[in-house]
């Protein structure tokens, strides 16, 4: 099997109202539990208070997370599909006393404008190997983030050959309808390598975030902004 040396990009957006179906309704509990660890982690046990922004919210599973583990945050939560958001305004439905606090904004990136000026916290899961020109996730967090902003982004990277990345939906998403085995299969190829988002850093002036690998299949980003 060849050696997978450049991504293969996938569409920005997973419009299509069973793409975002399957996606709200399979087993992401590891990941996402292990992202709110990550933030645990970057807060050092102490409360986040204020903003905090949340790129590519998906069905709005973690926003519901760190709704819940932190009382003093409020969460934009920004999604460009419409079906996504749906999904997310489902689940907001469900926790009537978590949803003043979570505000859904149907929007893209490079965006404009956010309904705060700059935030506590900027947090991403799933969306940079998505974007065709990576620049605008990292250019948002310098835009809407000050000194002492924290970074959360955690993404897939790109396994060395398509053979590694069937064997990685086989063992994370057999059970899973086709659809979503098969996104999962893109985004693999769609995602970057931890070296390619060091570099993305470089030229974002913002090296002074942390690049790890987090599992088998995640990296993790994460840091404050000086």
């Amino acid at each position: 099997m060849p050696p997978l040396t450049e991504r293969i990009p996938e569409p920005e957006l997973m419009e299509a109202a069973d793409q975002a179906a399957a996606y709200a309704a399979a087993d992401f509990e590891s990941a996402n539990s292990a992202f709110i660890g990550h933030l645990d982690t970057l807060l050092g046990g102490r409360p986040l208070v204020g903003p905090v922004l949340d790129l590519g919210c998906g069905p709005a599973d973690i926003c519901l997370r760190v709704a819940r583990s932190h009382p003093g945050a409020d969460i934009h939560a920004l999604d460009g599909s419409e079906a996504m958001l749906a999904c997310a305004r489902e689940r907001l439905g469900a926790a009537p006393e978590l949803a003043g606090r979570i505000r859904l904004l149907h929007d893209t990136l490079p965006v404009e404008m956010l309904p705060a000026r700059h935030y506590e916290l900027v947090m991403s899961n799933s969306l940079l190997h998505h974007l065709h020109q990576p620049a605008v996730l990292w250019d948002t967090v310098r835009r809407f983030g000050r000194s002492g902003t924290r970074v959360l982004v955690m993404d897939l990277f790109r396994p060395d050959s398509t053979e590694a990345a069937a064997a990685l939906v086989r063992t994370w998403s057999g059970d899973e309808p086709e659809v979503l085995q098969r996104d999962f299969y893109n985004s693999l190829l769609a995602a970057f390598t931890p070296a390619e988002v060091e570099a993305q850093l470089a030229g974002a002036g913002l090296s002074m975030l942390e690049v790890r690998v987090v599992s088998d299949r995640h990296l993790l980003v994460a840091g404050q902004l000086p």
